[in-house]
């Protein structure tokens, strides 16, 4: 019988199976930012165990309230930044050096089809659009992580979803996902690796391929993984080319962790886009989703456009094709957050930064404080907020707020005519 992806990295970073249902691996790369790591640094000192497995292998980063925004936040990320220093950890990435995690670590090559990663960080599982198996963990199994270079996870069961059709203009990765989530529910990959395939799939770039894997958790899945092929090889080409004679050779070697024909899977279902309009989330739920003329006419208060889900180059080229030569409502705040330092320069090089200037909008540095209501961004009880991130909870983005997920491209448009905007009807 052949195997999943997931089986077959599983296997070969196999440890050791302490009960039939669980099983031990290797992990290749541990990454940590400032918000969940130093719990487990404390907890360790306490313990008088203050070592790391690797310090090669592990990737710190301050991202999510950078630079601190009070105390509190300035003593975690010392916290970070005295334990990287002290256990020579080389990758560590500070003020000016720092990004979103899920968007830097990817950018600076420490992702490769076959690793296992893991962070205390939920949406951990963007890494899978490399053809890893990458997981958020809680802070015991970052502490076995950071300590021993191991962590515990049961036999992987794996959801295929094969994504068929043709996109139509103006609908992107991020529509692809909400409409699986809706699909699926919050609930449907529970304890589930979501394999995406298909044709759809394979002709998206590494940014569209990290989008769907990103919001594969808010389906319930441990992570979502993608075969790894030549649109990969050539991303990590500058990190891989001393390995290989070729892209072509490294294709080759790829294909090794495509899954097998006869694999089995828990459970597979097939999405054609043909159809597929824009998605916008409403209510407080991930699975709450609907085609965007639904709600279009709805007031929105700020449009934020970043995160770890869409703060990449390719998403901020998307919404300047809307924001370009227009301004954007005038009670609308516009929040443009590019998730690192290389595509903050890439958009200011392309002209992008001025365009979204331009029409009003604000451009902070790298991070990830509005996502999470945390700072750069947070919503005043009853503020609505059209935005690129990935999780609409009940106060995301501040106590009271409303938070409506959507694309770069929708999201654009809603700055533009300050409410919620099927965005094709803006485009040239």
């Amino acid at each position: 019988m052949g195997q999943t992806i997931a089986e077959k990295i599983f296997s070969s970073h196999l440890r050791g199976t302490p009960t039939p249902d669980n099983m031990v691996l290797d992990i290749d790369v541990v990454m940590c930012h400032e918000i969940t790591t130093p719990i487990a640094i404390m907890d360790l000192m306490d313990k008088g165990m203050d070592r790391v497995f690797d310090p090669n292998k592990i990737k710190a980063v301050i991202d999510h309230v950078t630079p601190p925004k009070d105390s509190k936040t300035a003593t975690q990320a010392k916290i970070m930044r005295d334990w990287a220093h002290r256990h020579n950890i080389k990758d560590f990435f500070d003020i000016g050096r720092n990004g979103v995690c899920h968007a830097l670590f990817p950018e600076k090559g420490f992702i490769r089809p076959g690793y296992t990663v893991i962070m205390g960080d939920s949406h951990t599982c963007t890494h899978g659009a490399f053809g890893a198996f990458a997981a958020g963990v809680g802070t015991t199994d970052l502490e076995v992580g950071i300590l021993k270079g191991v962590c515990a996870f049961r036999s992987p069961k794996t959801m295929k979803i094969e994504v068929t059709g043709t996109l139509s203009r103006g609908v992107f990765a991020k529509d692809i996902i909400l409409y699986i989530i809706k699909t699926l529910t919050v609930n449907g990959a529970t304890d589930h690796i979501m394999e995406f395939r298909g044709p759809v799939v394979e002709a998206m770039d590494m940014s569209a391929r990290m989008t769907l894997c990103n919001m594969s958790v808010e389906a319930g899945a441990t992570s979502g993984i993608c075969f790894p092929d030549s649109t990969t090889a050539e991303y990590l080409w500058p990190f891989i080319q001393d390995d290989y004679e070729s892209i072509d050779a490294a294709v080759d070697e790829f294909s090794t962790w495509h899954s097998d024909v006869d694999a089995v899977y828990e459970k597979s279902i097939t999405i054609d886009v043909c159809n597929l309009q824009p998605q916008v989330t409403y209510e407080y739920k991930p699975d709450h989703v609907k085609d965007i003329s639904e709600l279009a006419g709805d007031r929105v208060d700020q449009v934020y456009i970043g995160s770890c889900t869409n703060g990449r180059i390719e998403d901020i080229r998307e919404a300047a094709s809307i924001i370009k030569g227009r301004t954007i409502a005038p009670h609308v705040r516009g929040i443009l957050t590019p998730a690192t330092p290389a595509i903050y320069s890439q958009a200011l090089e392309e002209g992008l930064i001025k365009i979204f200037m331009d029409s009003g909008f604000c451009v902070l540095n790298p991070t990830c404080g509005a996502c999470l209501g945390m700072s750069s961004g947070v919503l005043a009880e009853g503020e609505v907020c059209a935005s690129t991130t990935n999780r609409n909870f009940n106060g995301r983005m501040g106590k009271g707020g409303m938070v409506h997920l959507m694309s770069p491209l929708s999201a654009a448009a809603a700055a533009v005519t300050g409410v919620i905007t099927d965005p094709r009807t803006l485009l040239n």
